[in-house]
């Protein structure tokens, strides 16, 4: 079984920016900046966001943390938004989810201009996306994609499988497969018989959102499965995906391994999506 290296393609996208970013730094005065927002204390949503800022700094990217206190109104976030929307020195925003639950992500994704939208996936951003006319493209697919691209393995022509159906991964990646030529059908927790569905496919990417939900028994012979879930197993317990991954060698194909497959693809996208939204801006062509 081939072991898709996540983290392998990611060192590789990175290294890829670091001289796009000297050519804008040179051309511009000042590296792209991506601007996060972080409302309240989640300390999950604290580590993410560092590791961000860290993973920026690593290609050259500046970036600034906005932490807001968890008391933060609709009105007070909402004009921290616009404020970057407006700066012509920010080029890339997010928005670290989840809020606190006084808050609304629904006008989040509705204020996010396009054209600073990082994550590629407020509702706008989507509606360009889904027209074939993106800014960027939301991370965790193209994460995917780039893991499939760096191996060569074309999915064009391929029975694909998208398990998942969110605007954040399972949407987007359909459709991503579907540009590619594949011929794509996604289920999701109402599907009845999931297993009828993956068994037939040659690629499933599986988001579902549900530990350890899928093993051997559930994939075609030779085909290839990408694993997008990330879980603790328990109080302390290691990470694993939607896929009972030590199953799946000698059955399949190939396989993202978690951790260490789709995780680490989605900062490095990330990064990646700045560099455009700034080059964009900038009338830079990449």
């Amino acid at each position: 079984m081939l072991i898709l290296n996540g983290r392998e393609v990611a060192k590789e996208v990175r290294s890829s920016l670091i001289p796009r970013v000297e050519n804008f730094s040179r051309l511009q005065g000042r590296p792209p900046h991506l601007s996060v927002i972080i409302v309240g204390d989640d300390s999950a949503s604290h580590v993410y966001v560092k590791n961000k800022k860290i993973a920026c700094e690593s290609v050259g990217i500046s970036s600034t943390i906005h932490a807001l206190p968890a008391g933060t109104s609709q009105h007070e976030l909402n004009t921290k938004i616009q404020s970057l929307n407006n700066a012509e020195d920010v080029d890339g925003i997010l928005v670290q989810f989840p809020l606190p639950k006084h808050l609304s992500a629904d006008e989040v994704l509705s204020l996010v201009a396009p054209a600073k939208d990082a994550d590629g996936l407020t509702y706008a951003s989507l509606g360009y996306f889904f027209a074939g006319k993106p800014f960027v493209k939301p991370c965790t697919p193209e994460g995917v994609m780039t893991i499939l691209q760096r191996y060569r393995i074309s999915v064009e022509g391929l029975k694909a499988v998208v398990v998942g159906r969110s605007n954040i991964v399972g949407k987007p990646m359909a459709q991503l497969l579907t540009e590619a030529n594949a011929t794509v059908t996604v289920c999701h927790s109402k599907t009845k018989n999931l297993s009828d569905y993956t068994r037939q496919a040659d690629l499933v990417v599986v988001a579902a959102g549900k530990a350890r939900l899928l093993g051997k028994e559930d994939f075609k012979k030779d085909s290839i499965v990408v694993d997008v879930g990330m879980h603790r197993n328990g109080p302390g317990g290691k990470l694993c995906g939607d896929v009972r991954f030590e199953e799946l060698d000698g059955w399949v194909k190939a396989a993202t391994p978690v951790p260490g497959g789709v995780g680490p693809m989605t900062i490095a996208i990330l990064l990646q999506n700045t560099c455009i939204l700034a080059e964009k801006r900038a009338g830079i062509k990449s």
